[in-house]
Formats: structure tokens, sequence, C-alpha cells
């Protein structure tokens, strides 16, 4: 039986958090548009209120600060998922990591909280994957940065720095500067972005105050914000890529995403377009994007994410001049206080048993 006691959690939680806490999440939620969950966590037949949580290779300062925001909830602290199994077994949540074995062993699991916003990992855990387990992810929270990326990506590229910069190296100097290296100016240039969810939102906003036309591609409806002039559905995605004189891929990695961006498309795709991938690499056919750039179909590639990844060292596209690859870096540089918030609202939401925020939905895949 649930007891009162974790009913009552509810006013000592809002106590715990400084009026300044409270408009910090509200901000948040209002800025990046997480929502709630459609059912109150309560409603679980498994949830008692927040009484054990497992951390994983979470800093031991934002474990003090669980602490002290739930004082009476014991937490349980590792650094690594394969040391944490054998201490799962009563845990109502784990934050920071999910596996098969470690969901398995914890009998009395509602709630897993993710640190990525990709959920593709975790959703192939068995309890996760039926709903039996409440899966939460920080989509939107690194979203900001991410898109930052995209754009550095897209500037650097459409300036041929990537050329530039691996030049420096042989001490060519004049032979590139008079070399007839493509350059592009962006304002007037079509930006399709492929995925309208957070991180293409917030990509496109950039664009667009580069002077760009941004279009877009999302699965569930055709409302965008006001910077994006147009939105399409999936099914418009060849003919918009013909449009687009910059391509950027923010899709989640699904089902009915994985290696969707192959042959065809980039077939379909505008001649000498750019693309630049901040979304999974698994939604990519590589091969596809290979052939593409060496034939000029694409004019360069900015890749955060690859397939596999990392790419091996000797991988053909290591060597062609105009295209970028970072490590899957894109969410760095100032999005861990916006991660913080999140936790903390969601931990407090926990345990007073109402709606979770970043809820996955495990059919859609996000």
């Amino acid at each position: 039986m649930k007891t009162m006691a974790a009913f009552a959690a509810v006013s000592l939680l809002v106590l715990a958090l400084t009026s300044r806490a409270q408009t910090e999440i509200g901000e948040l939620i209002a800025e990046s548009g997480v929502a709630e969950g459609p059912v109150a966590v309560r409603e679980h037949p498994r949830w008692n209120g927040a009484r054990k949580i497992l951390v994983a290779r979470v800093p031991e300062d934002d474990v003090d600060a669980m602490r002290a925001m739930l004082p009476d909830t014991e937490f349980l602290v590792s650094g690594l998922e394969v040391e944490t199994a054998d201490i799962a077994t009563d845990v109502d949540a784990i934050v920071g990591a999910c596996n098969e074995s470690l969901v398995a062993a914890a009998k009395n699991l509602v709630w897993v909280q993710i640190f990525s916003a990709g959920a593709e990992r975790c959703l192939r855990v068995p309890r996760v994957a039926s709903g039996d387990v409440v899966l939460t992810n920080m989509q939107k929270m690194s979203s900001p940065m991410i898109g930052e990326h995209a754009i550095a990506m897209v500037l650097a590229l459409t300036r041929s720095l990537p050329v530039y910069a691996k030049g420096m190296a042989s001490g060519a100097h004049r032979d590139f500067y008079t070399a007839n290296t493509k350059m592009t100016s962006l304002p007037g240039k079509t930006m399709l972005v492929v995925g309208l969810g957070g991180i293409g939102t917030e990509t496109a906003r950039r664009a667009a105050a580069l002077g760009m036309r941004v279009i877009g591609t999302r699965n569930s409806s055709r409302e965008g914000p006001p910077f994006v002039d147009y939105v399409g559905l999936s099914d418009e995605l060849l003919e918009l890529a013909g449009q687009a004189d910059v391509i950027v891929n923010a899709l989640p990695l699904t089902a009915s995403t994985k290696g969707l961006l192959d042959d065809a498309f980039f077939d379909a795709a505008k001649a000498g377009a750019y693309f630049v991938n901040v979304g999974r690499g698994g939604t990519v056919d590589t091969d596809a994007l290979l052939a593409a750039l060496q034939d000029g179909r694409i004019a360069g590639a900015g890749l955060d994410v690859t397939d596999p990844e990392p790419l091996p060292v000797d991988h053909p596209l290591r060597a062609i001049p105009n295209v970028i690859i970072t490590p899957h870096v894109a969410g760095r540089g100032g999005g861990r206080e916006r991660h913080r918030l999140l936790l903390s609202e969601n931990l407090r939401r926990y345990a007073a048993g109402e709606s979770l925020l970043n809820v996955v939905d495990p059919e859609r895949g996000y």
C-alpha cells in the first residue's frame, strides 16, 4: 500500500526548493518546451514514494544536493553500471544508468532517468521497452549547444575552413589562396532541418538569424516555430531535400529512422548541398554519404555522429578535405546546469508522485 508519508512529501519538497530554483525551473520548462508525461507517477502500481534511489556516474556535489533535497531518501552511489546490479535489488529509481542486468535486478523499479537525449540504448532493455519502467531523458537540455555546433559546422564548410585548415600542415598557403575553393554566403540560402525537435528547432533558430530560409520535417505535425518557413511531414523528405543548400540531420535513432538518409536521399538532394549530422549516426547510410561526397553531389559534410562510432582511423571519410568530424561532443559546453535543473525537478516530481518531465514513449522511441 502506498504510504501517507509518500504523499506528504509534496509539501516538504516544495519547501526544499528555493524560490530562485523554482523560478529557474519554470523558465527552463517554458524556454525549452519540455512536456509532462501523460500519467502521474503515483498511478504506477509499484510507486511508493522515493525510498531508495541508485545514482551512477554522478558528481559527488550533485549527489549531496540530491540528499539535501530528499533527506528521507536513501541514495546508493556507484561509478560504473557493472558494479551496481548487486545493490539495485530494492531501489525505486535509477539515475544515470540503464542496462538489462541492472534493470532486471531492480525488482521494485519504477523510473529510470538517463543523461542523454537519445534513448535507443535504454529502449533495448525489455522492461523499459514494454513500458513497465518509466524512462525519462535529457531531451532539449543540450539543444542550444548542439544547435550552435551545427551552425559552426555549416559556417566552416561554406567558408571552406576544413580545406584551408588541413592545408596549413603543408605550408602551401599561396597554393590554397589561389585555389578555386568553393565558398558560399548563407543569407538567402535554404536550410533543411530533418527532424524539427529540440535540436532541430535550435539549429533552425540560429540559421534564420543568419538570414537563411529554413524548412524542416517532423513526424508528428506540420506545426513549427515562426522562424521556419515550411514544415513538411516525413513523406516530403526527398522533395524538400532537393530545395536545400544546407541539410542538417537532427533525427533520433528509431526503427523508422535507421538508415533513412540513404542513396535515394542523397540522390534527391540539391547538387552541391552541404550536409551536417548532429542527430544520430545510425540514421545515415555511411556508404551512401561517402559516395555522395566522392562524386560531388554533396559539397562537404560536418559529422558529430557517425556509423560506426567512432569511425575507424583509416575510414575514407577521414581523408576527404571538406569533411569535419567531431567525436560526439556537440552537446558540451554550458548544458550542465540545465541538466541539473531538470534532474532536480524530476526528483521532486517523482517523490511527490506527479507527472515526470521528458517521458520517453517506447513506441515512438523518443
